[in-house]
């Protein structure tokens, strides 16, 4: 006979194997392993009635977790059984074979409906048919933890399974989910700030758990704050999609994890989040600024994620870069979340590596963020990567005053309001937004480039062909990315001929109008919100909206260029590979009433057929290169080109 209490050590899924035994050797290996469980765990009447009643009062060490959702859940005796038989069949190979030996010749290796009612009821007396409903129809199976196979087989032949992640969970065994991310690999150092700020909310959410969006320029920042924010829950982030597979709940439950939706809703878009039968703490999302959320039906609430001041971002660039130095300067600067100055940190030493000389400085990071380091824009904006040199920037002394002007303000842009008046400081945001206008070919592209390089930001241009869509909606939805991850990346934004996305409101007449300025509406609004450096280039001031101007920190205008500017022009195109006399670019510069980007093409042209005759570029070649920009151009070359005979 088995000492009182024997039982207590073996598992559940021992009890029913037990309960199953023929009594008999017949029926091979199988019919010994199950004769096995029952000589060490019954060996008189009553005793598997007392035996399950034991498990319920205190369940052996290798069944707390499933006592432990038992319990929670309220699972019925049939449910209980079911699920401690499906796991084990998920684990243990001769567990399966078993089973499927006893419901020979259907040959199924998972418990059935049938099987299971029987086995409960011979344990507490109940009908077999109130097992079976509540085998169909009870917690287990709306939580996901008891799956039905086979719909066209009846109920007692239904085949049980459990989700393998939940039984290997039920044994506290390592286990995750298909196309579930648990934690994050290098995450970044978050400030003290934003530290402080994730045990403030996880102390609210253990209290009232509820949903909650983090919302960040970039869905990687927020992820970083998302497992943050579950460490201060004492528990770890699981990142999902917009889908929760049955049983996801229940096993997020059981391994102790925070589950993390990560989604990034169009602007106006309210996007509902997914249900987790069998998880009781709080749900997170990792989202965008944009959209809105519903949890159960209610609002989901916020957390805005800042940009930390500067002094935490000197402390957190001088864990990352390791110079003091360096880290005031980049701290003070520029505007980068902490997910930024890892990233960039990283790929600064990437770069000296590259150069042959390990270690970081300033101009090793800018080089790395204008060659489009951690700068995620994707398709909806083109990276120009070239630096551009003061001297490359031909321009009137007036309006290179003004783009001085303009690279302070981007560069004070973040300590500029605290030393100003409250009316001032209510609603100051630290982007920077300059319309620069003029003919084409006045050097507003090539003043970006200088504005950029000056900065030691990346620029990027503004795909229009990717941004905008046909399709309603989808164009704000468009730049709402586009505008979250430039202001996560700390770049420069150039939209190139911007009228085409930011002209007048006409008057409404039909759908159309009314989508059109719909669009324009959004961008007006969105562009006063951008906390980054957004530039905007175009042949004329008067096609934007007049409400759009006033949203503007600075409008410079590029004129063609006078005589003075346009010999400097063509000094600094020629270089030093031509045989031209002073007097023949003296008078190229006052004959020829052409800006600098069309001077360019026509020493691209002149180099072209000096080059195929090996020689230095001569007055014929500039010549011929002014006459085809001329015909390009539809007006006649000018008369003053030919020289006066000797």
């Amino acid at each position: 006979m088995n000492a009182p209490g024997q039982h207590l050590a073996l598992p559940l899924s021992g009890l029913i194997f037990a309960l199953l035994a023929p009594g008999s050797s017949e029926g091979g290996a199988e019919a010994l392993w199950l004769n096995d469980w029952q000589a060490r765990l019954l060996s008189r009447p009553g005793e598997p009635a007392l035996a399950w009643q034991s498990w319920c009062d205190t369940p052996p060490p290798a069944d707390l977790r499933l006592h432990e959702l038992v319990s929670r859940l309220g699972l019925s005796c049939a449910e209980t059984l079911a699920l401690a038989l499906a796991a084990s069949v998920e684990l243990d190979v001769m567990a399966g074979r078993v089973v499927a030996w006893l419901q020979s010749p259907t040959g199924a290796a998972r418990p059935t409906a049938g099987l299971v009612m029987t086995l409960a009821a011979s344990l507490d007396g109940n009908a077999p048919e109130r097992h079976l409903a509540a085998l169909i129809a009870g917690p287990a199976r709306d939580c996901g933890l008891l799956l039905l196979e086979g719909d066209t087989r009846p109920l007692p032949e239904t085949a049980l399974r459990t989700p393998p992640p939940v039984a290997l969970a039920l044994a506290d065994l390592p286990s995750g989910w298909p196309g579930v991310q648990v934690g994050l690999s290098d995450p970044p150092a978050l400030p003290p700030s934003l530290l402080a700020q994730a045990a403030r909310y996880a102390a609210a959410l253990t209290s009232n758990p509820q949903a909650l969006a983090i919302r960040c320029g970039h869905p990687r920042e927020a992820r970083a704050v998302a497992r943050v924010l579950a460490e201060a829950l004492g528990r770890e982030a699981a990142f999902i999609g917009s889908d929760a597979p049955a049983g996801l709940g229940s096993w997020l439950e059981l391994c102790g994890r925070v589950p993390v939706c990560c989604l990034e809703p169009a602007p106006g878009e309210q996007r509902a989040l997914p249900a987790l039968p069998g998880y009781r703490g709080p749900l997170l999302v990792a989202a965008g600024p944009d959209g809105s959320f519903l949890h159960d039906g209610a609002p989901v609430a916020n957390w805005r994620v800042p940009v930390p001041p500067a002094d935490e971002r000197v402390a957190l660039w001088q864990v990352a870069a390791g110079d003091a130095a360096l880290a005031r300067q980049l701290g003070e600067d520029y505007r980068h979340a902490s997910g930024r100055i890892h990233e960039l940190a990283r790929a600064g030493r990437f770069q000296g590596v590259l150069e042959g000389s390990p270690g970081m400085s300033l101009d090793r990071i800018a080089r790395a963020a204008r060659n489009g380091a951690a700068a995620e824009l994707g398709t909806l904006a083109e990276l120009l990567p070239e630096t551009i040199d003061a001297s490359a920037l031909v321009l009137p002394a007036a309006l290179h005053a003004e783009l001085e002007a303009l690279a302070l303000r981007c560069t004070g842009r973040d300590r500029l309001a605290p030393q100003l008046g409250p009316a001032t400081r209510a609603r100051y945001r630290p982007g920077v937004r300059a319309l620069l206008y003029g003919p084409s070919g006045t050097g507003k592209t090539l003043a970006v480039g200088w504005l950029a390089t000056r900065l030691g930001l990346p620029l990027y241009r503004v795909d229009l062909a990717s941004v905008t869509s046909k399709y309603i909606g989808e164009t704000e939805k468009n730049l709402a990315q586009l505008f979250a991850r430039a202001e996560h990346a700390e770049v420069v934004l150039m939209f190139d001929e911007a009228d085409a996305l930011f002209g007048k409101r006409t008057e409404v007449k039909d759908a159309n109008d009314r989508y059109a300025n719909a669009q324009t509406n959004y961008l007006l609004q969105r562009i006063e919100s951008f906390e980054g450096i957004t530039i905007l280039t175009s042949n004329s001031r008067a096609r934007f909206d007049s409400a759009f101007t006033r949203r503007l920190d600075a409008i410079i205008e590029f004129p063609l260029p006078a005589p003075d500017e346009r010999r400097a022009l063509w000094l600094a195109h020629l270089g030093d590979g031509h045989a031209l006399p002073l007097a023949d670019i003296n008078r190229l510069a006052a004959a020829c009433d052409l800006a600098g980007g069309h001077i360019r093409n026509a020493v691209l042209v002149a180099a072209v057929s000096a080059r195929a005759e090996s020689r230095p570029i001569n007055y014929a070649d500039i010549v011929a290169g002014v006459v085809a920009e001329c015909r390009k151009l539809g007006k006649q070359p000018p008369h003053g080109l030919l020289r006066e005979p000797p």
